[in-house]
């Protein structure tokens, strides 16, 4: 009797019944749907790889995603004493079936993040002439005047903080949250779909600014329109504002030596609100005048603190409705049931007639 007490009144048994009451007594006894794979052994992996029927499709996908790695792995300056351990860590987590559940649809994230971070290894006389003109040119013909120069001139310390909070820690932490409440609140397999969309939408948006180099704001202000090149260091822009607010190297040191230092065009940041605030949506549809807020405020501090252009969030925008709207009809359940525990089956959308 006193055993039963002490388990119920534990601090881990507690947390373990409101999870229980709120999710897990949603499941039905005979659904196997939101279950968890906790296999470990490789060769369940290697059996379903020999029966898998692979389509069209599923070659693209990883065709590209591994020829996007062999070129990390090749360009970057690192002996293979260093580089074949991550090959190793990388193949296992992705054959054996408890790791490969969540690192196998995850593999476009991985991937972006990759080349993303060997981007400053590539040589410079690969890379095409940085653009100086072409987005401020675009920002006038289009909005009739530089928006961001427009937002980021009567900047404050109120302000600062103000536009700080969603460019600078709400988005890196942002992605993780979107995550957890897709993974407690969404259908199964919906969480596999937000791997693909915000891991492809990252990496294309890479490979474009990559493709098309461009100079933020920030250039603008402190060089002009004079030629941009290579050798030249970041900037924080606004942020350094934070960092003599707060006293110490937050930002400074990471943007003036960011592996892609002209990726103005398209915006990553607003990409990945974007994404964040469509799926979001798609699960709390009554909750979206709060997305479209976030947004909002997301795209207001990148222009106030001079890291994009009006054009570039534009463009961010673009690519991640572009692979929502693709895994929408092509991966995404419907949304019909209170958690992930309550889908016994998974009903999907279907292309509407034009």
């Amino acid at each position: 009797m006193s055993r039963t007490m002490t388990r119920s009144n534990s601090p881990v048994h507690k947390p373990y019944n409101l999870f229980y009451r709120y999710f897990l007594l949603e499941k039905s006894p005979t659904s196997t749907l939101p279950d968890l794979v906790t296999d470990t052994n490789i060769r369940t992996s290697i059996q379903q790889l020999r029966h898998h029927k692979w389509t069209r499709g599923e070659m693209f996908h990883y065709g590209f995603l591994t020829s996007t790695l062999v070129f990390v792995f090749a360009i970057y300056p690192a002996s293979i004493i260093y580089k074949l351990p991550v090959i190793i860590a990388l193949l296992t987590i992705l054959s054996v079936p408890m790791t490969s559940q969540f690192f196998l649809p995850a593999l476009p994230i991985l991937t972006w993040l990759a080349f993303y971070f060997t981007c400053a290894k590539i040589p410079h006389d690969w890379k095409p002439v940085i653009s100086v003109k072409v987005l401020p040119a675009m920002e006038t013909i289009l909005y009739s005047d530089d928006l961001s120069n427009v937002l980021a001139k009567g900047h404050n310390t109120p302000l600062d903080i103000l536009a700080w909070l969603p460019y600078g820690l709400f988005h890196f932490g942002a992605p993780f949250v979107v995550a957890a409440i897709i993974f407690l609140f969404a259908p199964p397999t919906t969480l596999r779909s937000f791997g693909f969309a915000f891991g492809y939408m990252n990496l294309i948006g890479v490979i474009i600014q990559m493709s098309f180099p461009s100079a933020p704001p920030w250039y603008k202000n402190k060089y002009g329109l004079n030629p941009a090149n290579y050798s030249m260091s970041g900037s924080p822009g606004g942020l350094g504002r934070i960092d003599e607010l707060l006293g110490f190297d937050m930002y400074t040191t990471g943007f003036s030596t960011s592996p892609v230092i002209f990726g103005a065009f398209p915006s990553l940041h607003s990409g990945c609100c974007i994404m964040e605030v469509l799926f979001m949506t798609y699960l709390f549809p009554q909750l979206k005048w709060l997305w479209f807020f976030y947004a909002s405020w997301l795209w207001w501090s990148t222009m106030y603190l001079t890291h994009h252009y009006f054009v570039d969030l534009i463009g961010g925008a673009i690519l991640s409705l572009i692979f929502f709207i693709f895994v929408k009809y092509k991966y995404l359940p419907k949304v019909n049931g209170r958690n992930r525990w309550s889908y016994n089956s998974l009903e999907y959308n279907e292309i509407p007639n034009l």
